[in-house]
């Protein structure tokens, strides 16, 4: 009976598995995501104010232009702010005339007003300095625990990936050779740095100007509201649209790997390419023109950055290829002639002996269909 296998580390190539140890290094690898999994789900939901914040801030910072403008519900309300402020600011004025020595007031009136002043004051004290962004609405009872777990998922999902991507590498490494695995390891390296990148991108430069575009679109004709639920939905698979859209350089390495595809091929095509990648960009949920055209300029990039990569990774192999030919360039010309006179050696001592040195330029006979003999 093998050995059995740790499964705490990759399988070495030559090792010899049965299909039980397969299962069960499949089976610890499983559990070890499980577990890493929910620990970093239950610290997800341990900071998940700072993220439900982290979502809620492009809505929030969307929202100022509406406010500033004074359109919406948003701007309602920072009239209404702003009509407080200005009238609390006028009561204290006048009072402060008022309880001056020369007002006219007797003294017992002028004392009279200063409980309604410190009341005037504390109220001031309430009136915000500026009114905050919108925030996504809920309607269901239930809504908000539901929607803070789902967005506590999604970011667990997001921070395990790298963990999770390793342990699926561990598992099908040693069906690798140990060449394969010098191309694999530095793809399974650029998965999740893509995907991080991805992801920052699409927070920081698509997401804003999708939701400024989406949320003002003919906003004085609508009282906005945003759902939680469809809001975060919206939010976060853009983000993991843009992480995946984002491994374009690991597929397209792959798929060169792979001889599925060569780089002048690549090249030759670049125009499909360029139109695949703009109808892509344009599924993205909810993207308008603007940011579909602010998503295309990093995966364009990205295509001519594989395509280069593609190109280094193949001019190694080739490299590669021609030192392992440790062969002389005349030996196989070499062997080809030695075999050539071997055969014929053998022919000739096959087919004639030492007395038919005399029938050698004779034609040799052959049957014809006829049952006769022909000459050849």
């Amino acid at each position: 009976m093998p050995p059995r296998i740790k499964t705490a580390q990759p399988v070495q190539h030559d090792a010899r598995l049965t299909l039980v140890e397969h299962l069960d290094e499949l089976r610890s690898r499983l559990i070890f995501c499980v577990a890493a999994l929910t620990v970093i789900f239950a610290v997800c939901v341990w900071q998940n104010d700072a993220l439900l914040k982290i979502l809620n801030q492009p809505l929030a910072d969307t929202t100022q232009a509406s406010i500033k403008n004074g359109d919406g519900i948003p701007g309602q309300i920072d009239k209404n702010r702003k009509a407080l402020l200005g009238l609390a600011n006028a009561t204290l004025a006048v009072t402060a005339v008022l309880q001056q020595p020369g007002s006219g007031l007797s003294p017992k009136a002028r004392a009279a007003l200063e409980p309604a002043v410190k009341q005037v004051q504390e109220a001031k004290s309430q009136i915000p300095k500026q009114t905050e962004g919108a925030k996504p609405v809920t309607l269901r009872v239930g809504e908000p625990f539901t929607t803070t777990l789902t967005v506590s998922l999604y970011f667990a999902l997001l921070f395990a990936l790298p963990l999770l991507l390793y342990q699926l590498y561990a598992f099908i490494l040693p069906a690798f050779t140990p060449r394969e695995r010098k191309v694999a390891l530095p793809l399974m390296l650029m998965v999740p740095f893509l995907f991080i990148a991805g992801v920052l991108f699409g927070y920081f430069v698509v997401l804003p100007p999708a939701v400024q575009f989406l949320q003002n679109f003919n906003s004085e004709q609508f009282n906005i509201l945003v759902q939680a639920s469809d809001y975060y939905k919206f939010a976060v698979l853009a983000l993991i649209g843009l992480g995946l859209l984002f491994q374009m350089p690991v597929a397209i390495l792959a798929a060169v790997k792979a001889g599925i595809v060569t780089v002048p091929q690549l090249r030759k095509n670049r125009r499909y390419a360029f139109l695949i990648i703009a109808v892509v960009a344009m599924l993205l949920p909810g993207t308008d023109p603007v940011t579909m055209l602010i998503s295309m300029v990093p995966l364009l990039f990205l295509y001519e950055g594989s395509i280069l990569l593609a190109a280094i990774f193949a001019r190694n192999d080739n490299k590669d290829d021609d030192d392992g030919d440790d062969d002389p360039p005349g030996d196989e010309h070499e062997d080809g002639d030695d075999a050539v006179l071997v055969h014929a050696g053998a022919g000739w001592e096959a087919g004639h002996g030492e007395d038919d040195d005399d029938e050698w330029d004779d034609p040799v006979p052959r049957r014809d269909s006829g049952g006769g003999s022909s000459v050849s």
